[in-house]
């Protein structure tokens, strides 16, 4: 596996060019790369050779024509899915069950998997022109801030990334594949796992000179919020990362008053193992989509097209950069809203808001509730945790700070459990004590309600 940077400034150039034109610029590239790519799937993966039979020419061919995919169907397909036939499932997975090969090429591609948080885990395949074009077009959409930002933060210590230390999971990976192919570009990054209790985290956290940047998921941000307004954690970066779930007004304020030292403030970008480049923050704080290279169809139940303003029941992903692991119509499963006017920012490119993910819903007989509307913190808890076990029973998990009174924390935390429930119509709902530890996924993300297993149907 080679990495070019003469090509990944093919794509910083082109990524320039595309934005200097415009919408109609914009829109002229995609739909080039779209049949390319397509052209590519026909061609090579009997998978897509299949699914495209009743096609018209490549060259001729429409966004809404394609079909959608979903990942169960193409990971039963594996071996028909790619355009190699080098690496069947078999072998990928043998890869993947080593994690002292975390981040090391096989052949001349790279391999990474989903936490499976929706069903099973997907395998994702990446070639080098991949890992060009997240550089590239990154760089390309860069602002004063962010050039500012990457000239400094080398300076002024040291960066960390907090995730899961049990899989062959990009958070880590990613960083360790381009150390190994362009060392320069990667830096220098502390990894801490997330699955540790918080206690051991902190301390590690703590012993660290100066922590200049962090990455991590929302969910654990705001454990790490919630440690630094109690003085626990004593670390003062200028910048803070996220990625993985949807960052939420309230925790971007919370965070920002709690760390007073960010200068840079909270960068979040939305992105999946799929498609690690897929959107950009501008200064303005809204996301926009990379549209010269990737395509986000906000969709209804039905996976018909919703106008801009309204939320989504799911969104599609199309990556136009990945010609081995075609992702083209990609049911994510996500809740996007598309914002109606153009950005204040000034850029061409389409923004969005990201709602949260269909799966995470909490059904109780015909009631549908979203997790945030728990408040499951408490002043003597680091962690609790909410898991549903069958549709009416619940259980509550707690990680005490220090030397917390259980019953206390239990007893409060079930009682107001108890209030939501109520408040939806729902009076014969069962919420227990566990004595079971708060779960955190196999990519390290920390889910404040879990669901009962099996209950999300695109699984």
């Amino acid at each position: 596996m080679r990495f070019s940077l003469l090509r990944t400034l093919g794509y910083f150039a082109g990524g320039l060019w595309t934005a200097w034109g415009g919408r109609k610029r914009i829109e002229a590239t995609q739909l080039r790369n779209l049949r390319r790519l397509v052209e590519k799937a026909r061609r090579d993966s009997p998978l897509f050779r299949r699914l495209y039979a009743d096609l018209g020419p490549s060259s001729e061919v429409e966004l809404r024509e394609l079909p959608v995919t979903r990942k169960p169907d193409l990971m039963r397909e594996f071996d028909d899915w790619l355009t190699i036939r080098s690496l069947p499932l078999d072998r990928a997975r043998d890869h993947l069950r080593d994690i002292r090969k975390l981040g090391e090429p096989i052949d001349d591609v790279a391999l990474f998997q989903t936490s499976g948080t929706s069903g099973e885990p997907a395998v994702v395949v990446l070639p080098s022109s991949f890992l060009e074009y997240s550089f590239g077009i990154s760089m390309a959409r860069f602002d004063r801030t962010h050039w500012k930002l990457i000239r400094e933060i080398r300076k002024l210590g040291v960066r960390v990334t907090i995730t899961g230390g049990n899989g062959h999971f990009a958070g880590v990976g990613f960083n360790k594949l381009v150390r190994q192919l362009r060392p320069r570009l990667a830096g220098v990054l502390t990894f801490i796992e997330a699955e540790q209790s918080i206690g051991q985290l902190v301390e590690q956290l703590n012993a660290i000179p100066r922590v200049s940047g962090i990455s991590t998921y929302p969910s654990l941000l705001t454990i790490l919020a919630r440690e630094k307004e109690a003085g626990r954690l004593q670390i003062d970066p200028v910048v803070i990362s996220t990625g993985g779930e949807t960052l939420t007004a309230d925790l971007r304020a919370r965070v920002q008053r709690a760390f007073p030292s960010l200068k840079y403030g909270i960068l979040d970008t939305y992105g999946c193992t799929e498609c690690l480049a897929l959107s950009f923050e501008c200064t303005r704080g809204r996301n926009h989509v990379n549209e010269d290279w990737v395509i986000l169809e906000a969709v209804d139940e039905a996976m018909q097209p919703v106008s801009d303003g309204t939320l989504s029941a799911s969104v599609l992903l199309t990556v136009l950069a990945n010609d081995v692991q075609p992702f083209i119509r990609y049911d994510l499963g996500d809740c996007v809203r598309f914002y109606t006017e153009p950005c204040p920012c000034g850029s061409p490119f389409r923004s969005f808001q990201v709602e949260g993910r269909e799966a995470t819903l909490i059904r109780v007989g015909g009631v549908t509730l979203s997790p945030l509307v728990f408040d499951l913190e408490h002043e003597h808890a680091r962690r609790v945790q909410l898991v549903q076990t069958r549709e009416r029973d619940f259980e509550v998990r707690v990680e005490l700070a220090d030397e917390a009174p259980a019953g206390v924390v239990f007893e409060e935390v079930i009682r107001k459990v108890k209030r939501v429930f109520r408040d939806n119509g729902l009076e014969d709902v069962a919420v227990t004590e566990s004595q079971a530890p708060p779960e955190l996924t196999a990519s390290g993300k920390f889910h404040g309600v879990l669901l009962l297993r099996g209950s999300d149907s695109r699984s």
